[in-house]
Formats: C-alpha cells, structure tokens, sequence
C-alpha cells in the first residue's frame, strides 16, 4: 500500500511517521493532517513535498453503489422540529443537524477512482485526497477551516445554501452573521488584542450545483499561542456546530445516531517549516472505514427553519457527489 497526500496541487510521499500530537505542527516538517469532528487526530508527516497531478488509480471501484442514511426524512424532520423547541426554550440559537450515508464497498477498491470524479465533476478550493494506515479521505471542500501564514489566521465559516442566489432567504444571511460572530469570538480566544476583523461577510459564492454565503474572519495569533492552542479555542468549527457552541454540541449529541468521523472535521495541511496551512471543514466528505464508504450532509437550523427545506438542503448537497461516487452523470 503506497501512502500519500494531494492537496492544493501539492502531493506528499514518503511517510515518515503518524502522530496524534497537534503540538508537531509547531515543529518541523510538512504534515497531512485529518481530525475528525469527535476530535480524533491524525497527523501525517511526509519527507517529500512537490507540485504534480492527482495520481492515476490502479485499483477497481463498484460500478454501483447502493447507500443508507443514519436519518431517514420523517427522523430527520422530527428533529429539526426538536431543534427548534430547544431554541423556543432559548437554550440555542442555531444547531447544524448532520446525517451520515454509508454504502459497501468491496475489497480493494481503489479511492482514487473516486478523487479523479469529484475532480472532472466538482472541482473545489480545499479538494484533498489522504491515503494512511487505517484511514482513507477523499474531500471535494468548499469551506475553509483555518489558513495560516505566519502569525496571521483566517476563518472562512459558509453559512446559508441554495441553487441559486434568488433561493437565498433572511434566514440563511443570519445563520451565517451568528456563525461570524461565534468564529470571531473563537479566534479572539487566541488573538493579539484587536486584531480580529471581519474582511468580508454573507458574500455569494458559486459552486458547482449551488451557492452559498460566505464570510472571511481574520486575526493576528498572540505570542505563545499555537496550532493546539487555535485547535483547543476553535474546534470543532462553529459552521457545523452552532451558536452558543456548546448548547449546540450538547444538543447534535443528543439528536444524531451516528458519528460524523471525519466529517465535519479538519481536513488539509501544514507546512511547519515556513509557518504555512490551509485547512478546510471536512464537509463534501467521503471517507472509507472497514470496506465502508461514508458521506456526511446537513443543515443549519434556527427557529425560521422548515423541516422539508431544511431536508431538501441535505440532499442538494448530497445529490452531486453522491451521483458522482455511485457512477451517475
């Protein structure tokens, strides 16, 4: 089995070494690096680093497959509906509620067939493919997590889905100020004093099959502060959890039947030696556990919310890409 990394037309071999110590990205190195949302790290540490393409397969992938979700609609729906009494009790102003779809797979195939398709027909900004013992990730993201340059972070929290921009309501502009506000709070935990700002916010951004709202928050880390420290204030990311963050933790806990792995996470790299990173919320997911492949979707809910668009929006941005992993145009 040959481990590697490709992200951001970057591919990494040569596995030194696996760890789930974050503190290592304040060492040396460039890492792969894959925490799932229930906080399971796994840093990857590689000795060579060079711009090249996606590598080509060299295994099969099932003509077909056929998918189950952790939540059927009428589940679902009913928890939106509880969502919202807990927000009418004021214990939370917005939870995101996630399902998890899970199909076989048979032995030996091969993931790469499924980066090569997500990558002819969903291209995306934070498209990371990471092979390591015991984990495979196959992410077509659109939302940043964390970049990082030097001293200096952002945040780009993705709040409010549609199509199309007409299909944009009240609710989604704010779903996605709350979350800013919850993300800047966040950093502020680890910031140089003043420095969080708000550079854009609730701007429309197309994708393939969608939109969706998007804001960019940026600081400036106060001295002393590193990758566990930005992990231990900001994770898991407040666009798929919620505001107050942890109301809305305790409440996805309660509600969803399965955990999110990877999804809903962190997903992407670090490059230790020039202080560089570009993580993505592990949204737009795939990921294979024991000849299991699983995808995750879901929805920000607030009292505005209705439980049949709110599952309408789980499956438009399921449709795609699982049309694509299951070898539908």
């Amino acid at each position: 089995m040959v481990y590697f990394a490709h992200v951001a037309g970057l591919l990494a071999t040569g596995l030194r070494e696996v760890t789930t110590d974050l503190g290592v990205l304040d060492g040396t190195g460039w890492w792969a690096v894959v925490v799932g949302y229930e906080g399971k790290v796994t840093c990857a540490r590689f000795d060579h680093v060079r711009p090249a393409a996606l590598p080509e397969p060299t295994g099969p992938w099932p003509a077909s497959l056929s998918w189950t979700s952790s939540l059927d609609r009428q589940g679902y729906e009913e928890r939106v509906q509880r969502i919202r009494e807990h927000i009418g009790r004021g214990e939370v102003y917005q939870a995101n509620l996630c399902r998890v779809l899970t199909a076989g797979l048979p032995a030996g195939s091969d993931p790469l067939v499924l980066a090569h398709r997500l990558a002819r027909g969903n291209p995306a900004p934070y498209a990371a493919t990471i092979r390591l013992p015991g984990l495979s990730v196959v992410s077509a993201s659109p939302e940043l997590y964390l970049a990082r340059e030097g001293d200096v972070v952002e945040s780009g929290p993705i709040k409010g889905t549609g199509a199309t921009a007409a299909d944009l309501l009240d609710k989604d502009r704010a779903e996605n100020v709350m979350i800013v506000d919850l993300v800047r709070n966040d950093l502020g935990r680890v910031a140089r004093v003043g420095s969080v700002t708000v550079p854009a916010l609730c701007r429309v951004e197309e994708h393939p099959g969608l939109v969706h709202l998007v804001s960019i928050v940026r600081t400036e880390l106060a001295p002393g502060q590193g990758w566990p420290e930005l992990f231990a204030a900001t994770f898991p990311p407040g666009s798929v959890t919620g505001a107050p963050k942890s109301s809305a933790v305790r409440i996805i806990n309660e509600l969803e039947p399965e955990p999110r792995g990877p999804y809903c996470g962190a997903v992407g790299w670090v490059d230790a030696d020039r202080r560089r990173a570009a993580l993505a919320v592990g949204i737009r997911t795939f990921w294979v556990e024991h000849d299991l492949l699983r995808f995750g979707t879901g929805a920000g809910i607030t009292w505005g919310s209705d439980p049949r668009r709110e599952w309408r929006e789980t499956e438009l941005k399921a449709s795609r890409l699982v049309a694509l992993a299951s070898g539908r145009a």
